[in-house]
């Protein structure tokens, strides 16, 4: 139980940062998928980074361990591009839905029914996709660190250094 307390706290947290960081407004969602607004780019690298160092440091402290997912290209493509296609639909990603429905946007309960449908068809299709899509490319639980042969910090350092190039990049066009 109080991993779902856990959940609901932090969820409650990365939705007041949604909100403030203005990344669940509808503007803010189109100009990103039209390539013309990088707010919510920056806002979910940024969060992405931030986390990456959060992690190590706990499992490198023995506080966490973690728990790689198997890499799946055939389940990572589809998903991504259903992804994508609700997402350009809808104008919304999931977690923002939620953030503009608890802003009172009544006009997201559709595109979460939509969500909620799409689980359902995923659950009634998974046996099929685990003897098909959910078996190309698939090259276990690897992480990149594993891949190159290096420690992890270094993988994350090279990362910061890449992020912070491109947020230096994106201030320079004013995106």
């Amino acid at each position: 139980m109080s991993e779902l307390a856990y959940g609901l706290i932090t969820g409650i947290i990365f939705g007041f940062f949604l909100q403030k960081g203005r990344v669940i407004r509808y503007d803010k969602q189109l100009g990103a998928l039209r390539l013309l607004d990088m707010t919510i780019v920056k806002f979910m690298f940024s969060s992405i980074l931030v986390a990456m160092v959060g992690v190590y440091i706990l499992k490198d402290m023995g506080i966490a361990k973690l728990s790689i997912k198997t890499t799946v290209l055939g389940g990572n493509i589809v998903g991504g591009l259903l992804f994508g296609i609700g997402w350009a639909l809808f104008g919304y990603c999931p977690g923002t839905s939620v953030g503009a429905l608890g802003e009172g946007r009544w006009d997201v309960i559709w595109g979460i029914l939509g969500m909620l449908a799409g689980a359902a068809i995923f659950a009634e299709a998974y046996p099929l996709m685990k003897a098909t899509a959910l078996t190309w490319g698939d090259y276990g639980k690897i992480t990149l660190p594993q891949i190159f042969g290096v420690n992890h910090w270094i993988v994350i350092a090279v990362m910061w250094i890449l992020g912070v190039l491109m947020f230096w990049g994106i201030e320079k066009k004013k995106l």
